[in-house]
C-alpha cells in the first residue's frame, strides 16, 4: 500500500521541528504494530516496515519455535491498514514530535551548565521567578536572588546557569543571580581581552547586592589588566555594575607576592604593613588610624571580601592599637624565676632562676629593696605575684569587654 500524503506531511513535520524522518518513521512502525496486535485474527509476534522513498507499509507475522527462533514469517497487512496507519500516524507523530523537542531542548542546555543566558521574566512570587529563554523556561529560585532585586515581569534579565535538570516535562534549567560565575561571564561579555585569554579572572569575592571584588591578570605584559576590565572612562565595569543593578565592584591586580596582594585587596583603604603567620593562615595588617574604619568597611564588608579573595584570615589593627599593644606588658623582658609559695610564712615569694634572696609582695610591691631600679612601684623585670595582682587583673579582663579591638577578626 502506498500513502505518499503521510508521507509528505511527515518530512514537512521532520524538517519543521528539527527531527530526522527515520527517528519519526521508526516510532510510526513501533506505533503500527500495536495497532495491527488489536485487530482480530492478528499474529502474536509482527513486524513492520516503512519503505522511505515510497512510504509502502507492510506487516509481517512470525511464528517461532521454542528456541525463540523464527520458524515461519508472511506477510499479513490488513486490506484497511491505510485508514488504521493515517490515524495511528497522526497520533504517534504528535507524540513523537513533543519527546523530541523535549530531548532537543535538552541537549542544547544539558552541556551549559557555567554558561550566562538572557531571559525576560514571566512571573515572580516569593518562592521563585520564571525567566523566558525563548523555547524553554528558566528557574530562579529564592535562594539565587540578590536580595531585594525585584524586575518587574517584561523586564530582560542576565543569569547564570548552574544545573539542567532531566524532566518528562522538558528540560529544568536553574539560573542564578548570585552567583560569583555571573560576573565572569558578564566581563567576558564586555571585555575582548578577557575572553581571548589575554586577561584573566583570578578570583572573584562577591556579597550579591552589595559590593564584589575580582583580583585580574595579564599575560601580556603591555596589556594593564585592571584598566583592560575597568575600559575607557569606566565604559567597560559600568556596563556590567548596570547589569548588577549598581551593586559596588573593585577591581584589583593579582599578584604571586601574598603581602601585596592583600595591600591591593583591601583598596581602597592604604595598607602600611602586612604581616604574615602561615601556621594559621592569619595576615595581621597595620594600616594608619584614619585608614582603619575604610579599611575594615562598612560592617566589616571590605575586610570580609579581602579575606575571601586571598584565601587569608585578616586581622586589622591601626597603629595606635599596636603600639599600644607592644607598649604593654607583652614588650618587656621578665626575670627568669617563678612565684612560689613559702612553706615557712604560706605567702607568695618570687624565686629568682640564678639562685639569691627571694622577693615577697610587699618588697616587690615597694621596688623589690636593693635591687630595684627605683623606689615606690613594683620590682623591674618581676612580673605581677598571681594572688596580688594577676587573678585579679584577669578577673577584671574577663568581665571588662573595653579592650576588645575595633579591628581584629574583621576578615574572619
Amino acid at each position: 500500500m502506498s500513502n505518499p500524503e503521510i508521507f509528505d506531511a511527515l518530512q514537512m513535520l521532520a524538517a519543521d521541528k528539527g527531527i530526522s524522518v527515520d527517528t519519526l518513521l521508526e516510532a510510526l512502525a513501533n506505533a503500527l504494530v500495536s495497532a495491527y496486535k488489536r485487530m482480530p485474527g492478528a499474529a502474536e509476534e509482527a513486524y513492520v516496515t516503512i519503505d522511505a522513498e515510497s512510504f509502502e507499509i507492510r506487516v509481517y507475522g512470525q511464528e517461532l519455535d521454542e528456541d525463540g527462533n523464527v520458524s515461519r514469517e508472511w506477510d499479513d497487512t490488513p486490506k484497511d491498514f491505510g485508514r488504521i496507519a493515517a490515524q495511528t500516524a497522526k497520533q504517534v507523530l504528535t507524540q513523537r514530535v513533543r519527546e523530541a523537542e523535549r530531548e532537543l531542548k535538552y541537549e542544547e542546555y544539558a552541556g551549559r551548565e557555567g554558561d550566562i543566558v538572557t531571559g525576560i521574566i514571566q512571573q515572580t512570587d516569593s518562592r521563585f521567578t520564571l525567566l523566558d529563554l525563548g523555547k524553554v523556561e528558566a528557574l530562579l529560585p529564592q535562594a539565587e536572588q540578590v536580595p531585594y532585586e525585584r524586575p518587574e515581569p517584561g523586564t530582560r534579565l542576565k543569569a547564570y546557569i548552574v544545573e539542567v535538570r532531566k524532566n518528562p516535562r522538558g528540560p529544568q534549567i536553574v539560573v542564578s543571580r548570585t552567583h560569583p560565575g555571573l560576573i565572569k561571564r558578564l566581563f567576558e561579555l564586555e571585555v575582548p581581552e578577557i575572553a581571548d585569554g589575554i586577561v584573566e579572572l583570578k578570583a572573584v569575592a562577591r556579597e550579591p547586592g552589595h559590593r564584589t571584588k575580582i583580583a585580574v591578570w595579564s599575560n601580556d605584559s603591555n596589556v594593564d589588566p585592571v584598566g583592560a576590565c575597568v575600559g575607557a572612562r569606566g565604559a567597560r565595569v559600568r556596563m556590567v555594575v548596570n547589569e548588577l543593578r549598581g551593586e559596588k565592584i573593585d577591581i584589583v591586580p593579582f599578584t604571586e607576592d601574598t603581602q601585596d596582594f592583600i595591600m591591593k585587596a583591601l583598596s581602597p583603604a592604604k595598607v602600611k604593613e602586612v604581616r604574615l603567620d602561615a601556621e594559621t593562615g592569619t595576615a595581621e595588617v597595620i594600616v594608619p588610624d584614619y585608614q582603619l574604619s575604610l579599611s575594615i568597611g562598612k560592617e566589616g564588608q571590605n575586610a570580609r571580601l579581602a579575606a575571601r579573595l586571598t584565601g587569608w584570615r585578616i586581622d586589622i589593627k591601626s597603629e595606635t592599637q599596636l603600639a599600644e599593644e607592644e607598649a604593654g606588658y607583652g614588650g618587656e623582658e621578665w626575670a627568669e624565676g617563678e612565684w612560689v609559695q613559702d612553706p615557712a610564712s604560706g605567702e607568695m615569694v618570687w624565686q629568682p632562676a640564678e639562685g639569691g634572696p627571694a622577693v615577697t609582695v610587699e618588697e616587690w610591691s615597694h621596688g623589690g629593696g636593693d635591687e630595684a631600679e627605683g623606689e615606690g612601684g613594683p620590682a623591674a623585670g618581676v612580673p605581677a605575684p598571681p594572688t596580688a595582682v594577676g587573678t585579679e587583673a584577669a578577673e577584671a579582663a574577663a568581665t571588662d569587654p573595653a579592650g576588645e579591638s575595633t579591628g581584629e577578626g574583621a576578615g574572619s
